[in-house]
């Protein structure tokens, strides 16, 4: 691997005193051992700074960011290409990180699961990126990167102009972070309605893309229960579908939770719907908030080898008469996916935007839009698993 370039870095890790950065500066750092990429670590505390670098192989570059600080923003953005960063909650801690990498025409790459971040930076810092060439895509971790490339996958086995329903099915097991186990709760304490759900069809040069509404159901192909997530991958997939014309003339997509029992959906649906009522007032709200673990914890090597996801891509193409052409089912498997799968997929993400093998695109876009094939790539030489299990007519 080579990479050029007039800056004086090409990836710095920001955010790598965390617990998933700590993951994510060491998968960076068996990556590029015996290549030139030059990279580096940023933080705001140097003395934990210099010991996370003493336990990598090779010598990353030290580098003292203030994340509150818009100076210190802009002189790390103006001294590498790419900034990939886990200084979270990105809402509260992000935004300045993004707009200084936008003006300064750094290409930038983050792991938030937030969609009221993006969707700010898709209003605010979106046009700043264009003006100066950089490239930001968000939420380069579980969330979202195997929904967003194995529909991108399942949708390219399908004629470009049908009309496209597309379904993803998650099952995931692994144990959440201090900071993540944060976010979710913020999200389940909002009483308004998620976006991406509430968010009606768009037209886009001629082409429609919407939501499925399809709420709790039995999945054919699968057996057990489809339960709707109220996270931020279908409002990623439904960005690429609204950017990419090959996704079809109308796409539609959903995305659930895949249980195979009704015990555990019902369950489940007990126990999150106290968790939500709790988290709505409070001191139900400080309750939740003892029981995570701290930001910056996470679990241990043991745990996270025990970690897994499968996502499942099922989709049926139409003709303009509405009759079925086409069925495809895609598949993406990987390991844990909170941290394991996590820290590689932000450190493939940084290595590609650092290298010439992205596509040409500007501007905050998804990892299918920003990324595309070679992030897929690259993502399989890593040990992630992407295959099309079924193509049929």
């Amino acid at each position: 691997m080579t990479i050029g370039g007039e800056r004086e870095l090409d990836v710095l890790l920001l955010g790598a005193t965390g617990f998933t950065g700590g993951l994510v500066a060491h998968e960076l750092a068996q990556r590029v051992e015996g290549t030139t990429v030059r990279w580096g670590i940023a933080g705001r505390d140097v003395t934990t700074l210099e010991r996370v670098r003493d336990e990598l192989p090779g010598s990353p570059e030290v580098v003292r960011v203030d994340v509150t600080d818009p100076a210190s923003l802009a002189a790390m953005a103006a001294r590498t290409r790419v900034v990939a960063t886990t200084v979270g909650p990105y809402a509260r801690l992000g935004v300045d990180v993004a707009r200084a990498c936008a003006e300064h025409g750094t290409h930038y790459a983050d792991i938030t699961g937030e969609e009221a971040f993006v969707r700010t930076l898709e209003r605010d810092i979106d046009p700043l990126a264009r003006a100066s060439g950089a490239t930001l895509v968000v939420c380069c971790g579980f969330d979202s990167v195997p929904h967003d490339l194995v529909v991108q996958l399942a949708v390219a086995q399908l004629p470009d102009d049908a009309e496209v329903e597309m379904r993803g099915y998650v099952r995931a097991h692994g144990r959440m972070s201090g900071g993540t186990a944060r976010t979710a709760l913020d999200a389940v304490s909002d009483a308004t309605p998620m976006p991406s759900r509430a968010r009606p069809a768009e037209e886009t040069q001629g082409r429609t893309v919407q939501p499925l509404d399809v709420g709790v159901h039995r999945p054919a192909r699968l057996g057990g229960w489809a339960v709707p997530m109220p996270t931020v991958d279908p409002a990623i997939v439904l960005r690429s579908a609204r950017t990419l014309p090959e996704y079809g003339r109308r796409f539609t997509y959903g995305h659930y939770a895949h249980v195979r029992r009704t015990s555990t959906l019902v369950a489940g649906g007990v126990v999150l719907g106290g968790a939500m009522l709790a988290a709505r007032t409070g001191p139900g709200h400080a309750a939740l908030e003892r029981l995570l673990p701290s930001p910056g914890e996470g679990p241990d090597a043991a745990t996270r080898a025990e970690g897994r996801f499968t996502v499942l891509a099922v989709g049926t193409a139409r003709d303009g008469a509405g009759r079925r052409t086409a069925d495809v089912v895609a598949r993406v498997r990987g390991g844990d996916p909170g941290y394991g799968e996590t820290s590689r997929m932000l450190a493939e993400a940084a290595l590609t935007l650092a290298s010439g093998e992205r596509p040409d695109v500007t501007g905050v876009v998804t990892p299918a839009v920003g990324l595309g094939l070679p992030y897929r790539r690259r993502l399989e030489d890593a040990g992630i698993r992407f295959e099309v299990v079924e193509v049929g007519s």
